[in-house]
């Protein structure tokens, strides 16, 4: 229970008054950590509580150290509103001020939530250095910082952000790092920048029943025929993820053309585009949603019902990430994996990093082994196969 915690009472009654009352398993043993001044190092999957793991502490401190501020850094545009929302909905004493500091917002927007004052800081690394170098973001009161899905960070090229913003930040700060995974770039920042963390893991938590994955070996030239079949099979809402932007585009526009409601979500897109994007999607107006990896680690859709990697991530930390879109919140959800021979080398990777093969002493995320999880299916010869292929081939000459 949070109210065991040492919070105050307001504090207690913001959390109840949200829907939380009690605390999910990496929040149990993080949050207690974290407010007796420790360093942690956490390793958690999406959908966990991991936000209000490291959120509530960081409100703690900034509420009792009036001078100071926290700062927050999260891979993506959508990651960081994500986590500014789940902050805002805690947040009981309402002179804390945020500033949401993003790509893709106009800069005057930005400063002008920076000359407020803010008690909190969020944001990409990207844009909060390019504020630091305007003199526009000041670091040197910053004492809590946090760094969320921070593979996905190196994974995306901030390692060098990452660097320039712990040079700036100058008094004793707590660091909370956390990662669904620990290849050897975080574990090096990890060691440099943290002072005697505590890890915590959960990946001895019991595995949730409720994801139901599956593979299907196909042939390269076949996977949008497959992937038709199944979208006429399967109710529910669906992300498909691709490799790359242009790759999201043209599929969203095929599915279009064979009459599904789909839209498609990449880097590329301005920030008031990804966003009527994901307001679309979540109100009912798309059924699919095409998406690459960039948005992969943003999306808080509770209702999504089946996630389908059209292609393999080449990066085999961003599947964990994948289908953790799905299944949220205690609700039943598929993943769906298309695996051609072009993907085969992708999906060793990812065998190997599920299966916990690592040589990493640092927490792994907790998964179960793939061989009790999956059921393959071969589809190149199937009837129902051909019968979809007939049946999409007489639809797209009609339309």
């Amino acid at each position: 229970m949070f109210k065991e915690m040492s919070l105050p009472i307001p504090f207690i009654e913001a959390l109840t008054n949200a829907g939380f009352e009690n605390p999910t398993p990496i929040q149990q043993i993080a949050i207690p950590l974290a407010l007796e001044g420790y360093d942690v190092l956490g390793s958690a999957g999406t959908g966990t509580g991991k936000t209000l793991a490291f959120g509530i502490p960081l409100i703690d401190h900034v509420v009792k150290n009036q001078n100071h501020q926290a700062l927050i850094l999260t891979p993506t545009r959508e990651l960081a509103q994500q986590v500014q929302k789940a902050i805002h909905s805690v947040l009981y004493n309402q002179r804390i001020r945020t500033a949401l500091l993003i790509g893709g917002e106009p800069y005057g927007k930005q400063i002008s939530q920076l000359r407020s004052n803010p008690k909190i800081i969020i944001g990409t690394p990207g844009r909060i250095i390019d504020n630091v170098k305007r003199g526009s973001l000041d670091l040197t009161n910053i004492s809590f910082l946090v760094l969320d899905e921070t593979d996905r960070m190196f994974d995306m090229g901030f390692g060098v952000q990452l660097d320039d913003i712990m040079k700036f930040l100058k008094i004793k700060h707590q660091t909370l790092m956390f990662s669904a995974t620990f290849p050897d770039k975080v574990i090096k920042l990890a060691q440099k920048y943290l002072n005697n963390p505590q890890r915590v893991s959960i990946k001895d938590a019991p595995t949730p029943i409720n994801l139901d994955q599956q593979n299907i070996r196909v042939k390269e030239s076949e996977k949008y025929d497959h992937l038709l079949t199944e979208l006429d099979t399967r109710e529910g809402t669906v992300i498909v993820f691709v490799k790359t932007k242009m790759g999201a585009e043209r599929l969203a526009n095929k599915l279009v053309y064979n009459n599904h409601l789909a839209s498609a979500i990449h880097g590329d897109l301005h920030q008031q585009k990804r966003e009527r994007v994901m307001r679309d999607f979540r109100s009912g107006k798309y059924r699919i949603m095409v998406a690459t990896d960039i948005a992969a680690r943003g999306i808080d859709v509770q209702h999504v019902k089946h996630v389908i990697n059209y292609d393999l991530p080449h990066c085999p930390e961003d599947y964990i990430h994948r289908i953790g879109r799905t299944a949220r919140a205690g609700s039943h959800g598929s993943a769906l994996n298309l695996i051609s021979s072009q993907d085969q080398k992708y999906w060793y990777s990812i065998e190997r990093l599920m299966n916990n093969d690592s040589s990493s002493s640092f927490p792994s995320s907790n998964h179960r082994p793939l061989q009790r999880q999956y059921r393959d299916r071969d589809r190149n010869n199937s009837s129902r196969d051909r019968k979809g292929k007939n049946r999409r081939f007489r639809r797209a000459k009609s339309g």
